[in-house]
């Protein structure tokens, strides 16, 4: 080697090492003291020690002179171990030790860099968010920075294309505000960290000066309020620590990209073997009754492990993943726990956006239904039910990977429908024995048909519910069964074995549309 090659390379080390330094120890100290990890941290816990490579670690802040550390954000492709395989990613982790992980120019080239290699070598997109935003401050504020502004939104016009074609994880490990508020509204996944991740199209301050409303960070967009209630948030965990594990849960059940299918992991039980008898003391015997569809699941899936999608919001459906035999199955559950289970804007919301996830990433769909219908009254149709729930219906008929219905105790009207009744090509539907599929349930038709006699009666309650049990054999699941309208009823011990068989045979499903470029959806 030449001394003036030595000497270049010497000089190229001590830049690195000082690049790794990110915002100096002090800006160090304050990011642990906030209770958080810093984004080279971060790396370490996500990706396999030794196999990053960075891309544009030399990068700085244009049109400056100092040396402003990758400006702001790491950027690079690394093996992720998520405990099935061991596959390659892409991940733009912001740096909030460096103009608070702000977006400027090269900060953003850099990010498009590594954007365009995820879609273009087909590896799951990740960012680790902690960020303050577009930079507005450091190198000068000047008309012809503002003036550039024209040139930008292109992040968010790629990652909805991206969408559908390989996974994308935002994981919130600080503020994303103004433009990194659109990065996990784009994403797939969002998980969020208590009491230190933030998200929101405006901060604190500039909440206070366009309309006058006082709010602290948590207030205004902390994970309790995304999580809670505005169902922007996935899952909220303790700490950045979970977060990352959070991700590499999350990510196990995905292919790398919509041209493949998920690994199935390997699994010890036996998937034909008839499941504890304990299943069979889940659904109570009064059919009003509630309980919690999570322990119904718990007795179907391997190892009794769901990963559980907004589990927080719209508890009246679960979302989740599991798995059967070791395949990947996406979840969809009414909840008798919450609201008997009905379909209500949120529980619809929430249902429309997992299958179109699933659809995606051929993910097969089981759908335990235990329904009375879509919410109705006032309030419900002004904030739009009729819209929502004809979302939640055109994605359930859209869905080509294989789809399961299991009908647990009752499927009553349209949400029937929505989730997955017989005119939605079902791969199989199957029920357990006491289940009703009916337009409604049987003190509903009492209501309608017998409302004269309920009227004149001297106890129109004791009439509704002797009527109401009148009816009920007449929905029985076996008179259903024997129409032909069902695939089966079948004993509950038999549910694993027997979602096993289907994911097995219909593996190599092909569905045939009409050419189109899209549907309309009722948004």
């Amino acid at each position: 080697m030449s001394n003036k090659l030595r000497q270049e390379v010497e000089n190229l080390a001590r830049l690195r090492e000082e690049i790794k330094q990110m915002g100096g120890e002090e800006a160090v100290v304050k990011q642990h003291g906030r209770g958080k990890l810093t984004a080279r941290e971060r790396l370490a816990l996500l990706i396999e020690k030794g196999t990053f490579v960075e891309t544009g670690m030399l990068g700085s802040e244009f049109g400056v002179d100092e040396l402003v550390p990758a400006d702001g954000v790491i950027t690079g492709c690394g093996k992720l171990n998520d405990g099935v395989r061991i596959r390659d990613v892409a991940v733009a982790a912001y740096d909030f030790t460096v103009r608070g992980g702000s977006m400027g120019i090269v900060n953003e080239t850099k990010v498009t860099r590594i954007r365009e290699i995820a879609l273009k070598e087909r590896i799951p997109m990740i960012w680790l968010n902690d960020s303050g935003g577009a930079r507005v401050s450091g190198g000068g504020f000047s008309g012809e920075r503002v003036a550039l502004f024209a040139n930008t939104g292109y992040l968010f016009k790629e990652e909805s294309l991206m969408s559908g074609i390989i996974p994308q994880i935002a994981a919130m490990m600080g503020p994303g505000y103004a433009g990194t508020a659109y990065i996990p509204g784009l994403s797939d996944f969002v998980p969020m960290v208590k009491g230190t991740s933030f998200m929101g199209l405006g901060g604190p301050a500039l909440v206070k000066a366009v309309i006058g409303e006082k709010l602290t960070e948590d207030e205004l967009g902390g994970s309790k309020v995304h999580c809670e209630i505005s169902g922007c948030g996935d899952l909220e965990v303790n700490s950045d620590e979970e977060c990352i594990q959070a991700v590499k849960e999350y990510i196990s059940f995905f292919p790398q990209h919509c041209e493949e299918k998920p690994q199935r992991k390997e699994w010890s039980g036996d998937p034909m073997a008839l499941i504890d008898d304990g299943i069979l003391n889940v659904i109570p015997d009064n059919p009003r009754e509630a309980y919690d569809m999570h322990d119904l699941i718990r007795y179907i899936v391997d190892d009794s492990y769901i990963f559980e999608m907004k589990p927080k919001w719209g508890r009246n459906i679960v979302t989740g993943f599991g798995r059967i035999g070791g395949y990947s199955i996406g979840i969809l559950a009414n909840n008798p726990m919450f609201y008997g289970g009905v379909i209500d804007i949120d529980a619809a919301d929430k249902a429309t956006r997992f299958i179109w996830l699933c659809d995606a990433f051929n993910i097969p769909l089981l759908f335990l239904s235990d329904v009375p219908g879509f919410m109705v009254g006032s309030k419900a149709e002004k904030s739009g039910i009729i819209r929502h729930g004809a979302k939640m219906i055109h994605a359930v008929a859209e869905a080509t990977v294989p789809k399961f219905t299991l009908v647990v105790r009752k499927s009553y009207g349209a949400g029937y429908y929505a989730m997955c009744g017989k005119a939605f090509d079902p791969d199989l539907l199957i029920a357990y024995p006491g289940a009703e599929i009916s337009v409604m349930g049987p003190e509903g038709m009492v209501s309608i048909f017998a409302r004269k006699q309920l009227a004149e009666a001297e106890n129109p309650q004791e009439m509704l519910a002797r009527l109401a049990e009148e009816i009920r054999p007449q929905i029985n699941i076996f008179k259903t069964a024997k129409s032909g309208v069902i695939d089966d009823v079948i004993d509950p011990r038999e549910t694993r074995g027997v979602l096993f068989r289907a994911l097995e045979f219909t593996k190599d499903k092909k569905v045939f549309r009409h050419p189109r470029k899209h549907g309309v959806y009722p948004v």
